[in-house]
């Protein structure tokens, strides 16, 4: 099993910047077979969406409406995750999740892991953007 625990959300203006990071622990080894991590968020009333994942060997993808303003990075050995967002927006309100699977993130050419099929999930972290 992997645990993995957010932390950094909070409150700011639009226009501010936050940084949230997901610490995964658990045995060694299922770690180290974690291919792909991404990061959800699902607003009131809304369905989850991805907003940005990235496989072992570094590769992203990002939502259309948080490219150039957010950035998905992780340590060498995997164990932490980050989203650092800039410019935000107050449509960026949301509960923030983080997400894991031993599968990498791509599909396909223009398929990648949904919600539905990671394995590891966080509690998720609020982060509200006012105007």
């Amino acid at each position: 099993q992997v645990q993995l625990v957010e932390s950094g959300g909070g409150s700011v203006q639009a226009g501010g910047s936050l940084r949230l990071s997901c610490a995964a622990s658990g045995y060694t080894y299922t770690i180290y077979l974690i291919s792909c991590m991404g990061w959800f968020r699902q607003a009131p009333g809304k369905e989850r969406e991805g907003v940005a994942d990235i496989d072992r060997d570094g590769m992203t993808a990002y939502a259309d409406s948080v490219k150039g303003r957010f950035t998905i990075s992780q340590d060498n050995a995997q164990s932490t995750l980050y989203l650092q967002m800039n410019s935000l927006k107050p449509e960026d309100t949301a509960i923030y999740y983080c997400a894991a699977d031993p599968r990498r993130c791509s599909l396909g050419p223009h398929s990648r892991l949904g919600p539905q099929e990671y394995r590891y999930w966080g509690q998720g972290t609020q982060v509200t953007v006012s105007s």
